[in-house]
């Protein structure tokens, strides 16, 4: 079987019930994270083949407005990476504060490192982020999974184990000129040690007893991790403003492709220093999927985060903590009002945006396209129904009465799906048991924690017609 970079996999063959099954994860630790579910709403594996079509039958159907005098037409760009600290979990806290597993499906975040069922505006500013800027935002949407268990995969089939730590130089920002040096010699110093530990595991004949891949292998890497990190951390310092939190990026755990990715990671989970009891973003549970959400999941190969601007106008400043929701999670119950079409392939975005999940032609992925809506009440930051506050403009990007426009967040999610996955219709995206997988229940979800000076640059930015990226 192709690894996947990243992914994490969960096999009906080897359901755990540990109670922990995952790793810290704030300031960016790789997780494997479980869900739970009510087993008697499971639904049938997979998705029904009838909703895979092909994308090059489908009719032209985006249009975009034509811009107007005085439109606001730069876009802002935010770099968060693709979840390599694997942030998982079946929470919500805008459409279910407080409940865990309240998605009943599981949700990749990037941003804000600490997002769970319990995050407040107060726990989402003091938290971390993956966000090369400083955002600390909240971005999260559904994970997509292939499932091929029941094409004959033998029970012992290895997937190969890896070692996966997180990125120290994603969380530097800002390195002094004069500390550059020394802290690109360290990362290349941490690259060399994973290779080591992959090496090393590679060469092992009992990579599969938890004890030997913690004692001989993420132990070790660990405490060398350390020590480089330390040397970074010293080298800022003489020039600028000591990093926090560096040493926390020591730890790692090995992914493989069955249960001895979870016990491995539960022995690694002891051995790492100051883990967080709160605020993480883990969520724990007597299982370790809601059955019907199963399989490989899918780190997207690329996220783009892009805030545009309006075609009739200037855009106004969001407020900090707004709250937006993309799409129907549970389109089958609440009807198609809210569900957006989001599918498409690369090199059809601007053609063909679809409720089916695409079939794409060689040399073109698979991809998401959620565009938030871009019309603020001007007063709230959230609503009863998460809606009424926010809404899309009209076809020639008016917004209705009563609303203002603020900065458009578009989020691209392209993956790297095989085509004969695709065509034999074995990825889906995680959905409550009553969607049974449907696509156009695909939804996503942002909370704006960006700093006062963060929003007014991407104002500026979107409003003078520039591109901006950070």
């Amino acid at each position: 079987m192709t690894r996947n970079q990243g992914r994490h996999r969960f096999s009906r063959r080897t359901k755990l019930t540990a109670g922990v099954t995952g790793l810290a994860l704030t300031i960016g630790l790789a997780v494997a994270i479980s869900t739970t579910g009510d087993q008697g709403t499971a639904q049938a594996d997979g998705a029904d083949i009838a909703l895979f079509v092909d994308i090059t039958k489908q009719q032209r159907n985006v249009r975009a407005p034509r811009p107007q005098r005085g439109a606001s037409t730069g876009t802002f760009t935010v770099d968060c990476g693709r979840n390599e600290n694997g942030h998982f979990n079946p929470d919500n806290f805008i459409a279910q504060p407080g409940v865990r597993n309240g998605a009943q499906h599981l949700h990749d975040y990037v941003g804000n490192v600490s997002t769970d069922a319990d995050s407040t505006n107060e726990s989402l500013l003091e938290a971390d982020t993956t966000c090369r800027n400083g955002d600390k935002s909240a971005y999260f949407w559904p994970v997509v999974r292939i499932d091929r268990e029941d094409e004959g995969e033998e029970p012992g089939e290895p997937a190969g184990a890896e070692v996966e730590c997180p990125d120290v130089k994603r969380k530097l920002r800002n390195v002094p000129r004069q500390a550059r040096a020394e802290v690109d010699r360290n990362l290349k110093a941490l690259q060399d040690q994973i290779a080591e530990a992959n090496q090393k595991l590679r060469a092992a004949a009992n990579v599969d007893d938890p004890d030997f891949v913690n004692n001989a292998v993420l132990r070790p890497l660990r405490d060398k991790r350390t020590a480089t990190i330390e040397r970074i951390t010293i080298a800022i310092d003489r020039a600028g403003q000591r990093p926090r939190w560096l040493r926390r990026l020591a730890p790692c755990t090995v992914k493989d492709g069955d249960a001895n990715d979870a016990k491995v990671a539960e022995a690694a989970r002891e051995a790492e220093p100051d883990a967080p009891e709160k605020g993480d973003g883990k969520s724990t549970s007597d299982e370790n999927e809601l059955p019907g959400n199963e399989g490989d999941i899918q780190r997207p190969e690329t996220v783009d985060i892009t805030f545009r601007g309006s075609a009739v106008g200037k855009v106004e400043a969001m407020p900090q903590f707004l709250r937006v929701l993309y799409g129907d999670a549970k389109v089958s119950t609440n009807g198609p009002k809210n569900a957006r079409k989001s599918w498409t392939c690369t090199g059809f975005e601007d053609k063909v945006l679809i409720d089916k999940y695409p079939i794409c032609p060689e040399g073109s992925k698979v991809k998401r396209v959620h565009d938030f809506a871009g019309c603020w009440d001007g007063r709230n930051t959230d609503s009863a129904n998460h809606r009424d506050h926010m809404t899309y403009a009209d076809g020639d990007g008016k917004c209705p009465q009563g609303f203002k426009a603020v900065p458009q967040l578009r989020i691209s999610l392209t993956y790297n799906i095989p085509r004969d996955v695709q065509v034999a219709g074995k990825y889906a995206v995680d959905a409550f048991p009553q969607e049974e997988h449907n696509p156009f229940s695909d939804h996503d979800d942002f909370a704006n924690v960006m700093s006062q000076e963060i929003m007014n640059r991407l104002v500026q930015c979107v409003n003078s017609g520039r591109r901006c990226r950070e």
